[in-house]
């Protein structure tokens, strides 16, 4: 039903466009035709009717581009006697202006129908990967299981929807587990190491009964499957008993802990780890002997809001100053003062954190909203 109403949307948006786009030339052609006739027979302004193919070529399809330089030829030839051209003795000046319309409506043509193939192979990418988002990130329900989400996926890349930051929730035997991650790299590369993560994560969130033996998992998949060197940043929750949550750290942006009344709590990490990818090489190192890291316990009450996120929101900088975006500023007012309606408050902070960048980002940014459900249900 959501994609039928984007398409909806998306036809009458082409049809307005179009009606604009039909309406610039024509106005062109009238103003010249206007100012043609007002000025009288002592001045030749039908000329700049050239300018109707060269406006058609950036508004309209190249068919309808043929069509307005048809037309503005005809008017030209409709106002010649009007306007003396026939009597012209030098008839090579109206060949070379006849010329120079003919070449100029034809390359306007041509432009129009580049312009059209270019949309639509950008149209054909876009679809495609919005397809690729939904087959990878599948984006979960606002509700799994007893935990309350909101998410905001934004990719960076002009031609794409998806980008090396990835998330996941599920709802497993052993309770809702969640991850959220940061692929080093972007492109094609990023995306495969995000299907290697999540597919691993997938997989071992369902038959592996610790947390820290499915990031064990995922960290394995990571390391056999991805070139040496990539690594992926990654934060690992785990929803299994009432008023807490289990965390586990691979060099991700620590967790914030949003109260009912707006105090936030940073959940630093008791054991920090490197990033997924890299645990090798720690073993090979001064650390070795130490194989992974060990989760921790977080006190998570109903009605309180995890939030994750990855290090395009912490990282984005303001274009006035340069400074980071404040995550741990502003997220206790801006989410606190929603009433608990994640979704509304995902788009608060969304809205704020691109406020602060001057409405562009330069990075992949994920952020994610989770919650107890409260007390009485909600």
């Amino acid at each position: 039903m959501k994609n039928a109403w984007k398409r909806a949307i998306q036809r009458l948006e082409n049809a307005y466009v179009s009606r604009l786009g039909m309406s610039l030339p024509v106005a062109a052609l009238l103003v010249v035709v206007a100012a043609d006739l007002i000025t009288g027979q002592g001045h030749y302004l039908t000329p700049g009717i050239v300018v109707v193919p060269a406006l058609a070529s950036l508004t309209v399809s190249w068919q309808r581009t043929l069509l307005l330089s048809a037309l503005g030829g005809a008017v030209q030839g409709a106002l010649s006697p009007y306007d003396g051209v026939t009597r012209i003795p030098d008839h090579d000046v109206v060949i070379g202006q006849v010329t120079a319309y003919v070449l100029v409506s034809l390359f306007s043509v041509y432009t129009a129908w580049r312009r059209e193939a270019g949309l639509k192979a950008f149209s054909a990418i876009s679809s495609v990967a919005e397809a690729a988002q939904q087959a990878l990130m599948r984006p979960p329900e606002p509700r799994v299981g007893p935990v309350r989400l909101a998410a905001r996926y934004v990719s960076a890349a002009d031609a794409a929807q998806i980008g090396g930051d990835l998330y996941a929730v599920l709802d497993t035997p052993y309770g809702v587990r969640a991850l959220i991650g940061d692929v080093r790299g972007k492109g094609l590369p990023a995306v495969r190491t995000s299907a290697v993560v999540l597919g691993a994560f997938r997989e071992a969130a369902y038959d592996e009964g610790g947390l820290e033996r499915v990031a064990a998992r995922v960290d394995a998949s990571v390391s056999r499957h991805v070139a040496s060197g990539e690594f992926t940043t990654a934060l690992f929750a785990g929803f299994d008993r009432p008023g807490s949550v289990e965390l586990l750290h691979y060099g991700h942006v620590a967790p914030l802990r949003v109260a009912r009344d707006g105090t936030v709590d940073t959940l630093e990490p008791a054991d920090p780890w490197v990033p997924l990818g890299l645990s090798d090489m720690v073993g090979r190192g001064a650390g070795a002997g130490r194989a992974a890291p060990a989760p921790w316990r977080a006190r998570l009450d109903p009605d309180d809001v995890l939030v994750l996120c990855t290090d395009g929101v912490v990282e984005a900088r303001a274009p006035r100053d340069g400074s980071f975006y404040p995550l741990a500023d502003r997220v206790g007012s801006l989410v606190a003062g929603c009433g608990g309606e994640l979704e509304t408050a995902v788009e608060r902070l969304y809205g704020d954190l691109l406020r602060h960048a001057g409405g562009s980002l330069s990075d992949d940014v994920v952020l994610l909203l989770l919650s107890p459900s409260p007390r009485n249900g909600r």
